[in-house]
């Protein structure tokens, strides 16, 4: 049976093979307080494939295969929304400045006429894009160490500050999340009405990737 929460997981399991929140914390390389907020249940579990931490949680509190990713799922299954919530007004505006401008200039026009529902959808999808991407910085420490040593942060506060722009939404988008992930990575995107296909152009993030990808 999976259990109601991953923090309930968490907990137990930490109380019964005698280890403590900050040990865990350690392990998986995120702050203590990321452990504590998960417990509390402050905190939803990230989406698995949003995230590297379940196979080390996974590995430390000695669970069964896929038993964490389960409840995961499970209880971000549960405190799903049921639609798309657009951004707040700068921040929508600031996507559309990375968007075609034909097509943005039409966006607006459907928006207003329609409501935001089209809109919030096609953000959430560029926005998805966006997280597929930086995800795999979590898989090269180096560059990650790289990162922060450039913009003078230590390495846990990066990765840090990666996992949380992998767990957020059209509706939750900051500015500064647009700012750190979103621009530097996506060069332009573009939908077709007619048919809703969307295409994102990513910028190349390094030397030995010089040309833009193209997702869709």
């Amino acid at each position: 049976m999976v259990p109601a929460t991953v923090g309930s997981l968490v907990r137990r399991r930490l109380r019964e093979i005698g280890r403590s929140p900050s040990e865990l914390a350690e392990a998986i390389a995120v702050p203590p307080q990321y452990i504590a907020d998960l417990i509390a249940g402050s905190r939803r579990p990230p989406l698995p494939e949003r995230t590297d931490i379940y196979p080390k949680m996974t590995s430390f509190l000695r669970l069964r295969r896929n038993e964490v990713v389960a409840c995961a799922r499970a209880e971000r299954a549960d405190a799903a929304p049921t639609r798309s919530v657009a951004p707040g007004v700068r921040v929508r505006g600031l996507l559309l400045t990375l968007c075609e401008p034909t097509t943005a200039r039409a966006l607006e026009q459907r928006r207003t006429a329609r409501g935001d529902a089209e809109l919030a959808d096609l953000l959430q999808r560029v926005l998805d894009v966006t997280q597929g991407a930086v995800r795999r910085t979590l898989d090269d420490q180096i560059g990650l160490r790289l990162q922060a040593a450039e913009r003078g942060c230590t390495y846990l506060t990066m990765r840090f500050k990666v996992l949380e722009f992998l767990d957020v939404t059209a509706a939750s988008l900051t500015q500064q999340d647009l700012r750190d992930f979103v621009a530097p990575r996506i060069a332009l995107w573009d939908v077709d009405l007619q048919t809703g296909v969307l295409r994102v152009v990513l910028r190349a993030q390094g030397p030995r990737d010089r040309t833009p990808r193209v997702a869709s």
